[in-house]
């Protein structure tokens, strides 16, 4: 299945991804790593990091898959909000997995520090705003839950908004901390870091099967070669779940355009990341080289020729409401793109092991979360590898 469609900005300024070679030969490692997105390589870097030896296989190229489609905004909010998932899986957890998120950008920031990765990596405010009257009540609610556990939060009238912004609206939410990053360059950079720490990774290799046994795992893949490995790891997103067996969530397609690069963002307050309370929600952001990306209208997932087909349209919806939001801020569309992810109704992901399989780790559902929850799966399953329980891993168990 194609998982975007359409030249997202990511492939618009770097061109194709790097080309990995096909696995030619049988080979043995501590962890098969199978999926080579942006959660592929941050667990691959962590592994790496401790000691394991890891091989990496993609049935496309590394970082050519659903990754190369995100917009890449980085925040701790989730789809649910606070109180709403206080409701749902209680308020200690609740505030837990927010506490989570937000650790999650501080070691990502850390992760680019200390590896020098040039990935446009840049503290972003972050504005949810309210779109009618009826939804500020809810974002009082917030406001009172998140102040109660001390999680960042500071609450905007309508008169505050009209001085930041070239729109209006009745209420928002400011929180921090939130960035933006380059997530393409993030990738090679994590995978060129993992190599020198011993990852094989190979591209348009597919396992065609796997089979468990008492102390290793055995992976064939499509040209008939032998994966043996001690641990695997699926970290293929949504598509992992044909491997776990059982259904975890519901699909989705949104659609995203990037400008050309523009002069300034008249309007747009300290270039800071846009949510809106409308559903489906648009999310903006920018990016270093000045351009402006939006994206949302998100709906169901039926089918790739379906959502595909939608593009167009989407494209000047979206086009259109750039356009009311920043109405001095001149541009021209350079491109614009659909993907396809999977999202729980809790807005959590799902990390972890079946107990029938305890050397099988799943790390998928990431909803609108996918690079900070990358960062969380890759430390839940180095420390479980390590033998050592994560504190956060209850959180997203799979069968929580």
């Amino acid at each position: 299945m194609d998982l975007r469609s359409g030249e997202t900005v990511w492939l618009l300024k770097h061109g194709c991804p790097p080309v990995y070679p096909t696995l030619s030969e049988d080979l043995e490692c501590d962890v098969a790593i199978i999926g080579g997105g942006i959660t592929g390589a941050l667990i691959a870097h962590e592994l790496g990091a401790v000691g394991f030896k890891c091989v990496l296989i993609d049935k496309r190229e590394p970082g050519g898959g659903s990754t190369s489609a995100s917009t890449s905004l980085l925040s701790f909010e989730l789809d649910t909000p606070l109180w709403e998932l206080a409701g749902l899986i209680g308020e200690e957890d609740a505030v837990a997995s927010y506490q989570a998120c937000i650790e999650s950008i501080h070691k990502i920031e850390k992760v680019v520090k200390e590896l020098s990765i040039p990935c446009d990596f840049i503290r972003r405010k972050s504005y949810y705003f309210a779109e009618t009257g009826r939804d500020v009540h809810n974002l009082e609610k917030e406001v009172t839950m998140r102040r109660k556990h001390d999680v960042p939060v500071e609450f905007l009238q309508q008169r505050e908004i009209e001085g930041l912004f070239s729109f209006s609206r009745p209420a928002a939410l400011l929180s921090e901390p939130a960035a933006e990053i380059d997530v393409v360059e993030f990738v090679a950079s994590l995978f060129k870091a993992a190599k020198a720490t011993g990852l094989q990774a190979y591209g348009h290799t597919t396992m065609v099967n796997h089979e468990a046994a008492k102390d290793r795992i055995t992976l064939t893949t499509d040209k008939g070669h032998i994966i043996t490995a001690r641990k695997l790891v699926f970290a293929t997103g949504y598509e992992s779940e044909k491997y776990l067996g059982y259904k975890i969530g519901s699909l989705k397609s949104t659609y995203a355009i990037a400008t050309a690069p523009v002069p300034d963002f008249p309007g747009w307050h300290d270039r800071s990341l846009i949510w809106t309370s409308a559903r489906p929600y648009l999310y903006l952001r920018t990016t270093a080289d000045n351009r402006a990306i939006i994206g949302g209208e998100d709906i169901d997932f039926q089918d790739e020729k379906h959502r595909d087909s939608l593009l167009p349209e989407k494209t000047a919806k979206l086009e259109n409401q750039l356009r009311a939001l920043f109405p001095a801020l001149e541009f021209e569309l350079a491109c614009a793109w659909a993907g396809t992810f999977g999202e729980t109704e809790d807005s959590l992901a799902c990390i972890g092991r079946k107990p029938e399989q305890p050397d099988i780790y799943y790390a998928l559902g990431y909803g609108g979360n996918g690079i900070t929850y990358s960062m969380i799966a890759a430390e839940i399953i180095r420390d479980s590898c390590l033998g050592r329980e994560h504190p956060s891993a209850r959180l997203f168990r799979l069968d929580r």
